[in-house]
């Protein structure tokens, strides 16, 4: 979400009047945002409606979409077609025609006349066209494709036909109607995500992003693979504020990689270190991404309740992360950085309440006053801002002010469009039932097999997230698959969280990895060698859903003594498994011994909860005496206490 975003390169860099006008219309999209979230209208006896608002937002991000991207790679990037000029007034237009209009339209919802047949189809056309030039052709195909299924559907084969729908109720339904294109996917976007993008905006420009890489450099840089941990806490903190993983690599891995290469590691594993710890990010309370958000409002609960799931998950994905690269250091002998190469931690900390305050500004709020997550947001937006008067290089200074709503308008262009067309998806599925008949044909298919319906989805999240965002992942398996595992007797948040962990594990799941894949531009090394790299990093994030699915214990869920039992049996098995996985300890490991690490881990992965039951504490035992025996052996043979720092 900083605004010094590398990603920011492939937009146009417009001058004149059209660079005014792109960039008012980037630093709108943040301001009217607020304007909405915080209620103002209303104090000016004005009533405007979410739709009304949703659509003033969808205009600004279509405009802003075809003036600042072009249609292809390789084009110029500082004057803009005159093509584009009409798509951007067009997309403008089909979004002020909903906010002048919505209330008149209601009354009138179900007829449809040529003037709304017209800005409903070129609506979902502007929306397909500028997903395409954001997020590329594989969701626009996907979109595409669900739309021409709502109006073609009984060309479907086998039980996937049904009747389909007029084209001039099909596309007047999904351009209007409350559960589509103006529905929960982009209310979400633009009412609770929106404010969270400026607050990472505004923390990063106050200061908030250097103390994060100085601090964990100064604190970490000293140890062994000191370049390597300072990579993964910074990158994990970081990553919580932006919920963006190739942005993180983009940001943090300019400086971290290189700096892991210059201590001993290889450039694939550096490449592999930054992109899974920059992965991470979208999993690490208490912000994580936009389908953290989204899955509180599937399910209907409070966003509190989803970090709170999500914390131990995340701890043990770090956990896993941080244990390999400190063997892997000791086995390779890579020393931490020199006390000249290191920075002082006094100056530092005396910086730390530009992190810190703000970060309390949202989490006071947000868990211990209840407040609605966009609010705690502008909060803390607002504690930033009078932090800015204290730093000489923001104190009344607009430039800063300006560059990081332009950054938060830009940064919302992509999530704006990919949310435009997931709410489009979810017209389709819910006005021709296609969520039930696939629900349906998922069950048969697993054979009521909650396991084999289990590894379907995941399947199915790494390939759709091969060409997807994590969010447009999740929404669209979030309507199709998650119904299917809550059918079969799974928790909710369970299934949710299980979906959207597989979602964002395609972004270092070879062969098209984009978190592995910039990490990997970065250290000039082979990406593919660094996605396999970057899946033994993050290993645990392949595993613990399939448990935490059973044995919601590992979600923080259920009898304080059962939670405590699962959390510390997969403490110790993380780090069992590092060590497999790495092949060292106190000293390297030949296979056996490995495997015999491998399945000690295993053993006490599995909580004795949920449903694994007896079961669970039979591996938690034979898992123990595995552990305590094969350490023993090693501890022995080598001579040493064992160190993890």
């Amino acid at each position: 979400m900083a605004s010094a975003d590398p990603e920011s390169t492939r937009f146009r860099t417009l001058s004149g009047p059209l660079g005014v006008v792109s960039r008012g219309l980037l630093v709108a999209i943040p301001v009217v945002g607020a304007v909405f979230v915080l209620d103002l209208p209303f104090y000016f006896k004005l009533n405007i409606m979410r739709e009304q608002y949703l659509g003033l937002f969808l205009g600004m991000v279509l405009a802003g979409a075809f003036l600042l991207t072009p249609p292809w790679k390789g084009m110029a990037k500082d004057r803009v077609p005159w093509y584009d000029l009409v798509l951007a007034v067009a997309g403008l237009g089909t979004g002020l025609y909903v906010t002048f209009f919505y209330p008149s339209i209601l009354e009138q919802l179900g007829i449809v006349d040529s003037s709304r047949l017209v800005a409903s189809t070129l609506a979902i056309v502007l929306v397909l066209e500028a997903v395409r030039r954001l997020t590329g052709w594989v969701l626009f195909i996907l979109g595409a494709v669900f739309i021409l299924y709502g109006h073609f559907a009984w060309l479907a084969p086998g039980v996937f036909a049904g009747r389909g729908v007029p084209w001039p109720q099909l596309s007047s339904y999904l351009f209007l109607d409350p559960n589509s294109l103006l529905g929960l996917p982009m209310a979400v976007a633009a009412i609770i995500v929106l404010p969270f993008i400026l607050f990472g905006n505004v923390l990063f420009e106050v200061g908030g992003g250097l103390f994060l890489t100085d601090l964990a450099m100064a604190t970490l840089g000293r140890f062994r693979g000191g370049p390597a941990k300072m990579a993964v806490v910074a990158s994990s903190l970081f990553g919580t504020i932006s919920g963006s993983a190739v942005s993180n690599v983009a940001v943090d891995g300019m400086i971290t990689i290189p700096m892991m290469v210059r201590a001993g590691y290889r450039p694939h594993v550096a490449a592999a270190i930054e992109a899974t710890a920059s992965t991470g990010g979208q999993l690490m309370p208490p912000i994580m991404g936009a389908a953290a958000f989204l899955m509180a409002q599937f399910l209907g609960i409070p966003y509190q309740q989803v970090v709170i799931a999500a914390i131990l998950p995340a701890a043990l994905y770090y956990l896993a992360l941080y244990a390999q690269v400190d063997l892997e250091a000791a086995k390779t002998g890579i020393r931490g950085l020199t006390r000249e190469e290191m920075p002082p931690l006094k100056p530092i900390l005396r910086q730390s309440w530009l992190f810190v305050v703000p970060l309390l500004a949202l989490i006071y709020p947000l868990f211990a006053l209840n407040f609605e997550p966009e609010k705690a947001a502008l909060v803390a937006v607002g504690v930033g801002l009078v932090l800015s008067l204290f730093r000489r290089e923001t104190r009344f200074r607009g430039a800063w002010l300006l560059r990081t709503l332009e950054g938060a308008g830009r940064t919302m262009l992509e999530l704006g469009v990919t949310v435009a067309l997931a709410g489009l998806v979810i017209g389709v599925i819910g006005r021709s039932g296609l969520g039930f008949t696939f629900s349906f044909s998922l069950a048969g298919l697993a054979g009521g097999s909650v396991v084999l319906m289990l590894i379907i989805l995941a399947v199915a999240n790494i390939i759709l997230g091969m060409g997807m965002p994590t969010t447009a992942v999740y929404i669209l398996l979030a309507v199709l698959g998650a119904p299917a595992l809550i059918q079969m007797g799974i928790d909710p948040l369970a299934a949710h969280m299980f979906i959207l962990y597989y979602g964002m594990m395609s972004m270092i799941t070879p062969p098209i990895a984009f978190a592995a894949y910039a990490a990997a531009a970065i250290a000039n090394c082979s990406y593919l060698r660094t996605g396999y790299a970057s899946m033994r990093l993050g290993i645990v994030a392949y595993v613990v859903p399939f448990l935490f699915v059973f044995s919601p214990a590992l979600l923080l869920m259920g009898p304080l003594g059962e939670v405590f039992q699962a959390a510390v049996t997969a403490v110790v098995g993380v780090i069992l498994l590092a060590v497999a996985l790495t092949g060292y300890l106190f000293r390297p490991l030949g296979l056996a011994k490995r495997g015999i690490f491998a399945a000690a881990s295993l053993g006490l992965f599995i909580p004795a909860s949920g449903q694994f039951g007896t079961f669970g504490l039979i591996t938690d035992v034979v898992g123990g005496a595995l552990a305590v025996g094969i350490l023993a052996w090693e501890w022995r043979g080598r001579g040493l206490k064992p160190r993890l720092v």
